[in-house]
C-alpha cells in the first residue's frame, strides 16, 4: 500500500489484516515502490495518485518499464472522482479505482475481485508459458530429426563417392568458422554448420560407371558429373524449411566460381550465394589435403598457395582473407577429424 498518509495507510492496513490478509507492506515514499516491487513482487498495490515526489500516474509508468508480461495488479485510491482521472487511471495501467472517503464493503470487495482476477490471469500466463514450451521443444524435436536425416543423406553420398563422412564433418566446421569470421548471425553459421554437409548429395544421382572411375573423365563423362549440382538442388527443393533452403542453395552453387567459369549456371561475384562462396573454399581446401584412393593428399602449404592463387578466379577473393583469419582453427580440426592412420601433410624442406 502506497500513501503519503501514515494515517490512511494505519486504517487500510487495520481493514485487511482484520480480514485475514497477510504480508501487507506499507510505503510512504512513492520513489520507493518501483524498486519494492521488483523485489517483492506483490500480488496486489493499493496506490494512491496525489504524492509527493512521484505521484500515482508516474508510479504506474514505472512499475510498467519493470512489469515484464505488462499486467499491474495497481488499484488506485484517489479523492478525485471525476471521470477524467478515473480514465486517465485506467490508462495508466490500473485495473480499479477507489474514491475516498473508503468504504469498508467496497474496498474488500474490490479487493477480492482483482485478486482473483490476478490469480486467473497468473494462471493463464502459466499455462500460456508451458503451451509454448512444449511447442518449442516439438518444434526442437523435429528440427533435430530433420537434421539427423539430412546428416545421414550428407554421409550416404560421401560414401557413395569412397569417401569418408569425415569429410563432410571437416568441411562443415570449416564452412562455420568463414561465416561467423564474415558476421553471419548465429542462428546462419548454426545452419551452415548443419546445411553443408548437403552440399554432394545430388551424387546420389550419377551412375556408378562416372562417379567410381578410377580414370580421367571424359568430356560426356564430365557433363554428367556435373549435373550432382543441379540434382542436389532439385532434391532439396519444394521446401519451406530454412535449412534446406540454405542446404539447396550449397547444393546448386557451390561449384560456381567467382571468375564466372564454374558450373551450373556460370554465376559470378556475388550472384552467386555468400554459402554457396564459403564451402567451395572449405570443400576444396579438406578435398585437397586429404588423400584418396586416387591421389595423394597435398601438403598445407601447397594447398595454401592454390587457394591463394585462385582468389578473383575461382574463390571470393575476400573469403580467401577470410580463410587465412581461420586457417590455424581449420587446421585444428583437420587434426581432430582426420582419417584413421593419416596425418596431416606438411611440405618437407
Amino acid at each position: 500500500m502506497v500513501d503519503d498518509e501514515p494515517v490512511n495507510l494505519k486504517l487500510l492496513e487495520k481493514m485487511l489484516s482484520t480480514d485475514g490478509y497477510a504480508n501487507i507492506h506499507t510505503l510512504t515514499d512513492s520513489r520507493e515502490v518501483q524498486a519494492t516491487y521488483e523485489r517483492e513482487h506483490f500480488d496486489l498495490i493499493l496506490l494512491d495518485i496525489n504524492m509527493p515526489h512521484l505521484n500515482g500516474f508516474e508510479v504506474m509508468e514505472g512499475l510498467k518499464r519493470v512489469e515484464s508480461d505488462g499486467y499491474l495488479p495497481v488499484l488506485v485510491l484517489t479523492a478525485q472522482s471525476d471521470r477524467e482521472t478515473r480514465l486517465r487511471a485506467l490508462e495508466a495501467g490500473a485495473r480499479d479505482f477507489l474514491c475516498k472517503p473508503l468504504d469498508r464493503a467496497e474496498v474488500l470487495n474490490r479487493i477480492r475481485n482483482i485478486l482473483e482476477v490476478r490469480l486467473l490471469h497468473n494462471d493463464a500466463r502459466d499455462q500460456n508459458r508451458i503451451l509454448e514450451e512444449k511447442v518449442q521443444a516439438r518444434t526442437r524435436e523435429l528440427y533435430d530429426t530433420q537434421l539427423e536425416v539430412i546428416r545421414r543423406l550428407g554421409r550416404a553420398a560421401e560414401y557413395r563417392d569412397n569417401e569418408t563422412g569425415l569429410h563432410i564433418i571437416r568441411m562443415s566446421k570449416f564452412s562455420q568458422m568463414m561465416g561467423e569470421k564474415t558476421g553471419m548471425s548465429e542462428r546462419d553459421t548454426e545452419m551452415l554448420l548443419n546445411a553443408s554437409p548437403m552440399h554432394d548429395i545430388g551424387k546420389i544421382g550419377i551412375p556408378d560407371s562416372i562417379l567410381l572411375k578410377p580414370g580421367k573423365l571424359d568430356a560426356e563423362e564430365w557433363k554428367t558429373m556435373q549435373t550432382h549440382t543441379s540434382i542436389g538442388a532439385e532434391i532439396l527443393s519444394g521446401h519451406s524449411s530454412p535449412l534446406l533452403i540454405m542446404a539447396r542453395e550449397i547444393a546448386l552453387t557451390h561449384h560456381e566460381k567467382w571468375d564466372g567459369s564454374g558450373y551450373p549456371e556460370g554465376r559470378s561475384g556475388t550472384d552467386i550465394p555468400l554459402v554457396g562462396r564459403i564451402v567451395a573454399v572449405a570443400d576444396v581446401f579438406d578435398a585437397l589435403t586429404s588423400e584418396r584412393p586416387y591421389k595423394k593428399a597435398w601438403p598445407v602449404e601447397e594447398a595454401v598457395s592454390y587457394i591463394d592463387e585462385q582468389a578473383g578466379k575461382h574463390f571470393d577473393p575476400d573469403l580467401v582473407a577470410v580463410f587465412h583469419e581461420v586457417l590455424n582453427d581449420i587446421l585444428a580440426i583437420k587434426e581432430q577429424y582426420a582419417e584413421p592412420g593419416i596425418t596431416l601433410a606438411r611440405k618437407t624442406s
